[in-house]
């Protein structure tokens, strides 16, 4: 029965893929709204600061200008309260034990306060917790037997790597969000501690330690409401942790081989962490913005397929403008272009409206942690269970035409087989599953969709380019993630090429035609999420 209902399914989507209207998006209208939104005029797009104003206000206005209807009642926007952390230079760090080391803020570690709190003194005693990670259906805890209120914990990001006995533990190869930091954060507060540092290396993170401390010189945010973080949160360099440990009589390697086994116990270490901790605390409010495309079906036009973006990038580095430096991360990539591409969409999918209703959501805070789409999850405009698909656009392809398309998270749901045969009505395939090494798919907004049973992925950039210059675009792409990620340079470059990303955004709009056209929702599973 079972494999009758999945064949009826695959015909039903086959013919409407083949039954799609003329959805084509133009090129130069996204290299327009790139322009204007990685501009120096928006600072940045930074969250909480005036960069981040004008573009809610640009997207809003462009909104009513597309035609889109208020997602909010009668208003574009959603409210969403954050709080604002900034550690001070007056704020002191040091590690304590036979002898007294004082890392450098910036080069050997960064830290703050997970707490809504000005002033917070710590003295307390550390631990090595492995992965940091309690995972039953792994048979996992590296927290086993121990008391952690008023510890600070240290552990390794990523999660255990895969064994020739055990090749699919943790996902095997594939990063899972056991081993994300925001993970890693969330479970050392359940555990009760007052604190918590990452030990970073860049294979481990999957990015340099340039983009941590970029990240945490500036103003953190967390969501308001709800609960907060530990005391103290940070990062060390893997230089900084083999001195820690160093400092216990212990080598950092060894310690790490015996995390790799589910028999490692915690190691308490025989230094403190002694830190006067200051911090300029900021309440203020930032907004997803939203509109809607109604539904044509007096009954399917009660659900609703989401296409997102986050609008916010990094602002400003006043420090370096001060010096007469490039001190604006203008996010040209990441996410003005995708944030582009949605606008683009929605002037084509309003001449093309679907049975169910189409939403178009731009949230914010995506930098800070996701968490523009956490409050929406959290908050949803429109109920869950009504929501089909969340289709998602971050970084879309700047460099041009590719034969395939990445669909990486699609199968957790009944949207791989619908991006497959979209894909080919384009005369393009799907890009081959190869491990998420660097855990692409916790990474990103679809990710809170998922974790409240919405099935939900990111479209991503091809990565076949097709002729001329195919290697040099490769190239390009390695240069940009190499150089480019996170810095001031994330700018519109001379060999942009927008066919590129009018090709990614019509394969998605394309996609959600067809969830909005069908006659049943995608399947979901409320656990997608989670491995």
């Amino acid at each position: 029965m079972k494999q009758g209902l999945g064949f009826l399914m695959v015909m039903l989507s086959s013919l409407l893929v083949a039954q799609q209207p003329h959805l084509s998006i133009n090129p130069k209208i996204i290299q327009a709204h790139v322009t204007f939104l990685s501009d120096d005029l928006l600072e940045g797009r930074g969250t909480g600061e005036r960069g981040g104003d004008l573009t809610v206000r640009y997207l809003e206005t462009q909104s009513q200008l597309i035609g889109l209807q208020p997602f909010n009642g009668t208003s574009y926007r959603q409210s969403v309260k954050i709080a604002g952390l900034k550690t001070l230079p007056s704020s002191t760090l040091s590690f304590e034990g036979l002898s007294s080391w004082t890392p450098n803020f910036g080069s050997d570690i960064v830290y703050g306060t997970g707490a809504t709190k000005e002033a917070i003194d710590i003295d307390a005693p550390m631990v090595f917790v492995g992965y940091g990670i309690t995972a039953p259906e792994e048979q996992w805890d590296d927290y086993k037997g121990l008391n952690y209120q008023g510890k600070v914990v240290v552990m390794m990001v990523n999660d255990p790597q895969p064994t020739q006995a055990q090749p699919r533990r943790f996902g095997g190869a594939s990063l899972t969000y056991y081993g994300r930091w925001t993970y890693k954060f969330e479970e050392a507060r359940r555990r009760g501690a007052v604190g918590v540092l990452l030990i970073h290396t860049t294979p481990s993170a999957s990015y340099g330690w340039s983009v941590v401390e970029n990240g945490w010189r500036k103003e953190r945010s967390q969501l308001a409401t709800g609960v907060g973080g530990t005391d103290l949160q940070g990062w060390i360099s893997n230089e900084t942790a083999q001195k820690l440990f160093a400092m216990s009589g212990l080598n950092l390697d060894q310690e790490r081989a015996k995390a790799e086994k589910r028999s490692f116990k915690p190691v308490p270490l025989s230094v403190r962490v002694k830190s006067s901790l200051k911090s300029q605390v900021r309440l203020f409010e930032q907004f997803n913005v939203g509109g809607l495309i109604p539904g044509t079906d007096p009954q399917l036009s009660s659900e609703v397929v989401v296409y997102s973006a986050h609008w916010d990038h990094l602002g400003k580095n006043e420090e370096l403008i001060k010096q007469g430096k490039d001190g604006i991360y203008n996010g040209a990539v990441d996410n003005a272009s995708g944030t582009a591409s949605l606008l683009a969409m929605a002037q084509v999918a309003m001449a093309h409206p679907t049975k169910r209703t189409q939403m178009f959501l731009w949230v914010c805070a995506e930098e800070q942690g996701l968490l523009g789409s956490a409050h929406y999850a959290q908050n949803p405009l429109w109920s869950l269970d009504k929501t089909a698909a969340n289709l998602n656009l971050d970084s879309t392809n700047y460099l041009g035409l590719t034969s395939d398309i990445g669909s990486r998270g699609s199968e957790r749901s009944s949207l791989g087989l619908m991006a497959e045969q979209v894909a080919q009505s384009m005369n393009m395939v799907i890009t081959p599953a190869r491990p998420d090494l660097a855990g692409s798919y916790f990474r990103s907004d679809h990710f809170n969709f998922a974790k409240v049973g919405v099935p939900a992925f990111s479209v991503e950039s091809g990565e076949d380019y097709l002729e001329p210059n195919a290697a040099q675009k490769k190239a390009l792409k390695a240069a940009y993630n190499s150089q480019d990620y996170h810095q001031v340079t994330d700018e519109i470059k001379p060999y942009f090429d927008w066919s590129g990303m009018a090709q990614e955004a019509e394969f998605t709009l394309r996609l959600g035609w067809v969830i909005g056209q069908a006659p049943q929702m995608p399947s979901r599973k409320v656990t997608q999420g989670v491995r």
